[in-house]
């Protein structure tokens, strides 16, 4: 190497704050341009409810987006936190008003907001004579996964806000009973109400849970800021969504090999012409027995027993408030998808495996029952709704890739709001 030549020069590393926000930018740079994409595609993955101390948790006000976990709508929360169209509170002059208390039913993510039953309702109640020159409200105080004690919380803190000239309550049979008693939900944030003799008493204890804590805490409050306003948060929270359903549905189809696989092993053979044994795992998921299907059944057990005992205490004292209030009160026991599985033979199976004493309409006959004791009116729909079924051979419960299970479908919500108007229509004619 001659003197005039040189080494070549080697350039000296930016400092490591410079390359650290160089790669914080192109993260930035890059989040902003997913986040604008997802927004561009109409992305969205909301958090619909939000803590709430005195019912457990309620719907978040101005949440909106799509939901597309069974069937597929846009969602809106209204300002004082419905699953509805805004509302003024005062009462319209000339106006009858229905309130409707309930869960995932009258809540009715599934489908748009004008297919809700209760917006059929509202559709349909003003052609009934009794209301001529009268205008009708009918507002949808659903939230999914409410039993009757948070259905009753409801009514004291939201809906006497709204002077209703009526109260629907909308019975949820194959899990309202299970949802107002802590052995069976075995959950720790939310309210139950117990018996002390023949007295209600609130068990609010859930305020100071590690897990309703942990849901007000300002770390979680901050997450849900960050969720609301942020799609590639949303995405995220998607996609770990996605991950758990996919795991959970492995968890049951290995389960479902693995009870099929100790069938097999016990069966005996079969004689000549005997019928091939079904796989459980091929019935539709309605016509699975669970947890949720011993209200099929009459209790055998003091959980069960309290269960009951406490829910129609629950319905009785919500009576007793709005007769109070000089407002009506109805009951209406809405269908589950195996009361209404339009094949009589799946049906029929399904009590089979129940055993003896088990009977389809058993929680419906409850309430009835109920309503017999305590000159309490009960629109019970499951067996007319089950006749609508059979004859159209339609499934009301369940969307395309999943029909006859889960919750009301379009056709659901249209024929259960038309039974509902009708028979309104006829006690309010009275």
């Amino acid at each position: 190497m001659t003197e005039n030549q040189s080494a070549p020069l080697k350039r000296p590393k930016p400092p490591f704050g410079v390359r650290l926000a160089v790669v914080v930018a192109s993260v930035v740079v890059a989040l902003l341009i997913f986040e604008l994409f997802l927004r561009a595609v109409g992305f969205s993955f909301p958090i619909w409810y939000r803590p709430d101390d005195v019912r457990g948790y309620s719907f978040q006000p101005g949440a909106e987006g799509w939901h597309t976990r069974e069937g597929r709508s846009y969602v809106r929360i209204n300002g004082d936190g419905l699953r509805d169209r805004e509302y003024v509170k005062p009462k319209p002059p000339g106006t009858l008003r229905v309130a409707v208390l309930g869960d995932s039913y009258a809540e009715a993510l599934q489908v748009a907001e004008q297919d809700g039953f209760t917006s059929v309702m509202e559709r349909q109640l003003g052609a009934c004579p009794a209301l001529a020159g009268r205008g009708v409200e009918v507002i949808n105080f659903g939230v999914s996964g409410y039993g009757t004690a948070q259905e009753l919380l409801t009514l004291r803190e939201r809906v006497w806000d709204y002077s209703p000239d009526v109260v629907l309550l909308a019975v949820t049979t194959n899990n309202d009973p299970v949802d107002n008693v802590r052995e069976l939900k075995e959950a720790d944030d939310m309210p139950f109400f117990v018996l002390r003799g023949e007295e209600l008493v609130l068990d609010d204890s859930f305020r100071s849970s590690p897990t309703f804590r942990g849901r007000v805490s300002a770390l979680s409050r901050a997450g849900r800021w960050l969720h609301a306003n942020l799609r590639f948060v949303q995405a995220v929270h998607k996609a770990q969504a996605l991950l758990k359903t996919k795991l959970a549905e492995r968890r049951d189809r290995e389960r479902a090999r693995e009870d099929e696989a100790r069938r097999s092993a016990a069966a005996k053979p079969a004689g000549p012409g005997a019928p091939p044994p079904q796989d459980e795992a091929r019935q539709p998921a309605a016509a699975r027995p669970d947890l949720a299907n011993m209200v099929y059944l009459e209790p055998s057990d003091d959980v069960w027993r309290g269960a009951w005992r406490v829910t129609e205490r629950l319905v009785s004292e919500m009576r007793r408030e709005v007769e109070a209030r000089g407002a009506k009160f109805y009951v209406a026991t809405l269908s589950n998808p195996i009361q209404v599985y339009p094949d009589p033979a799946i049906r029929a199976a399904f009590i089979a495996r129940l055993g003896p004493g088990a009977d389809l309409f058993y929680p419906n006959r409850r309430y009835e029952a109920l309503g017999r004791r305590e000159g309490l009116t009960v629109f019970n729909l499951a067996p007319e709704l089950q006749a609508y079924a059979d004859e159209h051979k339609l499934f009301l419960h369940g969307f395309p890739g999943d029909l006859g299970n889960g919750h009301w479908n379009e056709q659901g919500h249209r024929v259960a709001g038309e039974l509902l108007t009708r028979k309104l229509c006829e006690q309010l004619s009275r």
